[in-house]
């Protein structure tokens, strides 16, 4: 029987039988569902939406039968939240207000009016808390964050995973892989008396080692809010260490990038790709990562005011995230940034998704031939430059942190002035 939707009295229902692979888990052969409504079309739409919620209880019902632990778990949250309610354990849905927890045991009823071990477990938590060493708990982390991942690069995923997988590798080093439940303050300060050891040696600074103690208490607090194996989160903080100063990032100055980079051949022993992303950061601010990130959907030549479009990308092979929200932005292209961007109007194919690599070759190149200003100087000193130039010209904060990229601190209103006008704005700081 394929699909069928029958009219009873005027009202249009769902008929279908009941695939094989289910039978197990759905006593009926046929489910007659009503589809509350008597518009043909409407009944249609219903029909796709409502076979579909059947069909994922199903595959669940399957899954809540599974032996490991983890699935079962996983099912009978997935078919708790199909069906309207909140996933808790038992202990929690005693809690409840007792209309609501009958219609959790009416819900949990087999064919048989008995508790269905299945059902039960989604429905009234009818099921252990589950026991996760750390180590397992870094890998449910990234099975949560599936999507936060999908909208990253694959460079970008192997970044931001492997933050994770550092902070958890320390603690593990330091306590060996201990189950989740078991976690208490003594861990946390040997992994914080094995970081304070290193930023003493000079190993690690403090920002990197607060991060490792960030990240830490991050994939634990995501895991334990998806399984609810009882962690104290209290345990998660307070660990940072006091003091911790971002590394500076050192400007140059204009002088030193228009004899440097603009008006000498002294970027000419570069490969081409790297000298003109170089040279787009130069009149833009871009963030290295955003100039390697572009594709010919974000560069706008031939428009009336050629410009980049940084925009996140969610779907295809090119996906790309931003760093933060505020990072999307236009940015019309003026003096040396569009002439170099002209002799690459489809991107930067070497270097595309490969902002280290680019950062690495580039601050080699001039430090091997003593063109870097100072010791302190790195290529993201141009971002810094650009808005020392923007700030020294007068232009209005609001156009200096959109053109950076930057959170305004304060609703913005209207689109802070067509292309035209922030070209203009551009050009009195152009090189």
């Amino acid at each position: 029987m394929g699909m069928t939707i029958q009219n009873r009295n005027g009202t249009f229902y769902l008929r279908r039988r009941v695939p094989r692979r289910y039978r197990g888990v759905e006593p009926r052969e046929v489910v007659l569902l009503s589809l509350r409504t008597d518009s043909r079309k409407e009944a249609g739409r219903r029909y796709g939406e409502l076979w579909g919620r059947l069909t994922r209880e199903w595959e669940l019902l399957l899954r809540g039968g599974a032996e490991d632990e983890r699935e079962r778990l996983h099912a009978a949250q997935g078919l708790a939240i199909s069906r309207g309610y909140d996933w808790l354990f038992a202990e929690d849905v005693a809690k409840l207000p007792l209309k609501d927890i009958v219609d959790r045991v009416h819900d949990s009823l087999g064919a048989d009016g008995k508790i269905d071990a299945v059902k039960g477990r989604a429905f009234l938590g009818a099921i252990a808390r589950p026991k996760l060493l750390v180590s397992e708990c870094l890998n449910t982390f990234f099975e949560l964050t599936q999507d936060e991942a999908a909208q990253k690069s694959q460079n970008q995923r192997r970044v931001w995973s492997n933050t994770f997988k550092r902070a958890v590798g320390v603690f593990i080093e330091v306590n060996g892989d201990i189950p989740a439940e078991a976690l208490e303050r003594e861990h946390m300060l040997r992994m914080r008396a094995h970081l304070w050891g290193r930023i003493k040696s000079d190993e690690i600074k403090r920002t990197t080692a607060n991060s490792q103690l960030k990240f830490f208490g991050t994939v634990m607090r995501r895991v334990d809010k998806a399984l609810g194996f009882g962690l104290d989160r209290e345990l998660l903080t307070g660990w940072t260490f006091q003091g911790a100063v971002d590394g500076e990032r050192k400007s140059f100055s204009t002088d030193w990038i228009v004899k440097t980079l603009v008006e000498s051949d002294a970027l000419d022993g570069l490969n081409a790709e790297a000298r003109a992303i170089v040279r787009v950061m130069v009149n833009t601010g871009m963030r290295p990562s955003e100039v390697v990130g572009l594709v010919a959907s974000d560069i706008r030549l031939d428009d009336p005011v050629p410009h980049l479009d940084i925009s996140p990308r969610f779907e295809g092979d090119q996906v790309r995230s931003l760093k933060t929200r505020n990072a999307r932005r236009v940015l019309p292209l003026v003096g040396v940034s569009l002439h170099a961007m002209q002799g690459f109007p489809r991107g930067f194919r070497r270097y595309y998704d490969k902002s280290a690599s680019l950062s690495a070759t580039v601050n080699k190149y001039l430090r091997d031939r003593g063109l870097m200003e100072s010791e302190k100087h790195t290529l993201y000193g141009l971002r810094h430059s650009f808005e020392d130039r923007l700030l020294t010209e007068g232009v209005d904060e609001r156009l200096r942190r959109d053109f950076l990229g930057h959170n305004l601190g304060r609703e913005r209103y209207g689109e802070g002035g067509d292309l035209e006008f922030r070209r203009k704005q551009l050009e009195r700081v152009a090189l």
